[in-house]
């Protein structure tokens, strides 16, 4: 089997051209380990769409299947663009959270960046849920999957670890959460760090940015419709949420390398 792998600022995964076969959890589970694999943070299968120019199937690291990432859309765009399965730099992306539509960004021939239409954010008013007998407060967001974003004062002093399993498997979440942590550094800049789930920590998160920056608008911290500036551990995305609810996300896509495995 061929693939690429592939990562938007550091979110990696192993892409392939194709339908998914029947063993695609043990497959995702295998390839994706970091010392016995390929490493990855999962899969991502690409293939032809009745609904769109390309559909997506996304496989996390623990063999579950995501309905959405927003760093792994991007790479997609880069991959049929690249490879010559498209030369159109407008596209349609089915995924199970719904059609994304991309604009390719094209220099020298490849695309280095691309712009997502990731369609509404919806953000709730603040919860407050109990973890290890400590308050935590959160802001529920759905980006076609779900988010708990948490505000703090010191993000990177949060033991993502330990404390991100805990959000994502509370009782308040039986289908789990995407949890996000997000320090507030000023009204056009966010530093966020996250919990994936199905994957653990991962070095960012599109879907994860687009809920972070809905939540610090619904809690007045940024304003709609101004970009956003958010700083992820494997570098920056710009997110725009109108006043709609609209989002729009801007961020890198990079190839790592060609494989095949037997």
């Amino acid at each position: 089997m061929h693939f690429t792998k592939m990562h938007g600022l550091g979110n990696d995964y192993l892409y392939v051209y194709g339908e998914a076969p029947e063993d695609i959890a043990a497959l995702s589970q295998r390839l994706s380990d970091r010392h016995f694999g390929a490493g990855s943070d999962g899969m991502i299968y690409i293939s032809p769409s009745a609904a769109a120019d390309f559909k997506m199937r996304i496989f996390n690291a623990d063999g579950s299947e995501a309905m959405m990432c927003g760093n792994g859309v991007r790479c997609v765009g880069k991959y049929v663009y690249d490879k010559g399965y498209t030369d159109k730099t407008f596209l349609k992306i089915e995924t199970l959270s719904g059609v994304k539509f991309l604009q390719l960004h094209v220099a020298g021939g490849t695309v280095k960046s691309v712009t997502v239409n990731m369609g509404k954010a919806a953000a709730q008013p603040e919860r407050t849920l109990s973890v290890n007998g400590r308050p935590y407060t959160y802001t529920p967001v759905s980006v076609g999957n779900p988010h708990a974003v948490i505000f703090t004062e010191a993000v990177d002093a949060i033991p993502l670890e330990t404390l991100g399993p805990a959000v994502e498997r509370h009782p308040d979440f039986p289908g789990g959460v995407n949890v996000e942590f997000v320090q507030v550094l000023s009204g056009t800049h966010l530093r966020m760090r996250v919990w994936e789930r199905g994957s653990g920590v991962t070095m960012a998160c599109g879907t994860g940015s687009c809920a972070s920056v809905a939540a610090a608008v619904k809690n007045g911290y940024c304003r709609a419709g101004q970009p956003v500036t958010v700083q992820l551990d494997g570098g920056t995305l710009e997110i725009t949420v109108s006043e709609a609810g609209e989002v729009t996300m801007t961020g890198p896509a990079e190839t790592v390398y060609e494989g095949e495995t037997i």
